[in-house]
């Protein structure tokens, strides 16, 4: 998935030494579960697979890269659009994707040419076959706003089945954790302040079984024309976001759900997307640039807690 995984585990179940070996093999099988279903990255995953299918007919799908499909479009729907796992042809085109990095940014010819398959309803599901449908041909579509947070919440899923009840679980930046850490104090994760030449901490968060996940244009961007072009791409309109929101943090109940929830919300921007959250009861955290540089906090109801 071109990124790296964490995990950390103290007290109750903790392997003994002679058991890592297979602990790591079944994290690591887990994960390779995941990139083999959903990476964009690998030519023969059954994503990049879907993604050459092209003649309309349904498409079968393993249980798990349905789940999150199904999930993905779900989240698309409550959130407007905001989250849509059909835009990354136009993440591609300026240059985010998998694709080779282009100096020039995408022509309006390039980008009208695109929206015909742009559209989570583009894609039709059939749960009880367990195959996919598109409904245009040239549907691409891209997993990884998704596909972290499930990755972790399988890891955890496999440190569940081996009775460990302490544990900390991080890919690609999204976290799921259980229990408490070598202190017995709940799991402290750091929220990082949206700089992009450092890495300082704005905020640390006590979380116990819960999920965190952060998206941020911090991180991932480029300067084109005096213009920060974020890879931060909002489906509805096919154009990079705009708006002085930097980062957002969300805590959920399970990793697939933070992962694609901050970036919806990243999308909407610190004002729609706060009414939305403060409306669905979300806990999340709104980082934004103010006029004068200052980084400005506005966090929903439920983060507090």
């Amino acid at each position: 998935m071109g990124t790296a995984y964490t995990v950390k585990y103290a007290g109750r179940g903790r392997p003994v030494p002679g058991d890592l070996e297979s602990l790591q093999e079944a994290v690591e099988g887990a994960l390779r579960s995941v990139q083999q279903g959903m990476s964009v990255y690998l030519p023969d995953s059954e994503l990049s697979r879907f993604n050459r299918h092209e003649d309309g007919s349904p498409f079968p799908m393993s249980a798990e890269t349905f789940h999150v499909f199904r999930r993905a479009i779900q989240i698309g729907e409550e959130s407007g659009g905001a989250f849509d796992i059909t835009v990354g042809p136009i993440v591609n085109l300026y240059g985010f994707g998998p694709d080779p990095f282009r100096v020039n940014l995408p022509s309006e010819e390039e980008l009208v040419a695109l929206r015909p398959s742009i559209g989570y309803q583009k894609l039709e599901l059939d749960s009880a076959a367990g195959t996919i449908r598109k409904r245009h041909s040239k549907v691409r579509c891209d997993l990884s706003a998704i596909a972290k947070g499930y990755g972790a919440d399988r890891v955890a899923a496999v440190l569940d089945r081996r009775g460990m009840g302490d544990y900390m679980v991080e890919v690609g930046g999204e976290v799921r954790v259980r229990g408490c850490n070598l202190e017995g104090q709940p799991w402290r994760i750091a929220i990082e302040r949206p700089v992009a030449d450092d890495v300082e901490i704005h905020r640390v968060v006590p979380l116990i079984d819960q999920a965190i996940a952060t998206t941020g244009d911090y991180r991932v961007f480029y300067i084109r024309d005096g213009k920060r072009i974020s890879h931060t791409i909002d489906p509805r309109t096919g154009r990079p976001v705009g708006h002085s929101l930097a980062s957002v943090t969300v805590i959920a109940d399970d990793g697939e759900s933070a992962d694609a929830w901050a970036t919806a919300l990243m999308v909407l921007g610190a004002e729609e997307g706060g009414a939305l959250a403060e409306r669905r009861k979300m806990a999340a955290l709104f980082l934004s640039r103010g006029e004068d540089g200052r980084i400005l906090e506005r966090a929903t109801a439920a983060f507090p807690g």
